[in-house]
């Protein structure tokens, strides 16, 4: 699949087959996330892969909007981790950065992804560090379901000139 096109049909997938993803697509998907860009070249970000099912349970008793995790074969937690950076301000920015890198390795390895935001939510947050007994300066960013598709949302035009502005507003 062309750059261009994995970027344009690329959905937030919430519905996944029982079939396994294997760990050598877990593995290319997190190299690839971890060629994203970041602050200073830190590159602040640790993941957590889970596939045992109690778990991922567990993680959708925190989060409200985690239901896929049920179906999905993987959970993917994206870490920030600031105890060593030299700008940890920018973690969050890098993080995101990862996340959509897995996210697009995800659909170019013909999987289905979607990402649940947990940073900036104080109690999601919490409840993942003491899940994943996070070290101090460690924090969960995001969860990513990881699944072998079961549904092909529709692929909508999303350009928007009216919010493309030249030189100036």
């Amino acid at each position: 699949m062309e750059l261009t096109e994995g970027i344009e049909t690329r959905r937030s997938i919430r519905r996944y087959t029982t079939e396994p993803v294997s760990d050598d697509m877990v593995r290319r998907m997190l190299e690839l996330a971890m060629y994203a860009p970041s602050a200073q070249n830190q590159q602040p970000w640790h993941f957590i892969v889970v596939s045992d099912r109690a778990v991922m349970l567990r993680i959708m008793e925190h989060h409200p909007f985690a239901t896929m995790l049920r179906e999905a074969a993987r959970a993917i937690i994206v870490c920030g981790d600031i105890r060593q950076a030299k700008r940890p301000d920018y973690w969050p920015v890098d993080c995101s950065a990862a996340t959509q890198n897995l996210l697009l390795a995800a659909h170019g390895l013909g999987l289905g992804a979607v990402w649940m935001g947990v940073y900036p939510m104080t109690e999601r947050m919490d409840a993942l560090t003491m899940l994943f007994k996070l070290p101090e300066g460690v924090y969960p960013f995001a969860v990513v379901a990881v699944g072998h598709p079961a549904e092909k949302p529709p692929q909508p035009k999303r350009f928007r000139e009216e919010r493309v502005h030249y030189g100036r507003w």
